[in-house]
């Protein structure tokens, strides 16, 4: 399996991790700023790279382990670490056109 195809695993398995504030998961409100994949013998080390809402947000220790969770829980992956950086600081420009349409912003 290529690093691309892991990336679209790795995004799908995100895509399942939903703000509790907005009713919308985590990459398209623009929470995730990186995805670094290395591989690793058979299967892969992944590193996300988040932030969230604001600093105060009440999921802040929840959150980044429900991201490591499932993605640890996806066969290829070997290990999956993943930091929280408030800089840049999260604004509504990461948001997503499909989402800025759904909360009527676009």
């Amino acid at each position: 399996m290529d690093k691309k195809t892991v990336e679209e695993q790795i995004i799908m398995v995100i895509k399942t991790v939903l703000d509790p504030e907005i009713p919308v998961n985590i990459y398209e409100l623009g929470l995730i700023y990186e995805i670094n994949i290395k591989e690793n013998e058979e299967k892969y080390n992944a590193e996300i790279i988040m932030t969230l809402t604001s600093p105060n947000c009440p999921v802040a220790e929840s959150m980044p382990e429900e991201v490591r969770t499932k993605i640890n829980n996806l066969e290829i992956i070997n290990e999956c670490d993943v930091h929280i950086v408030f800089d840049p600081p999260w604004s509504g420009e990461y948001l997503s056109d499909e989402v800025k349409l759904e909360l009527g912003i676009l």
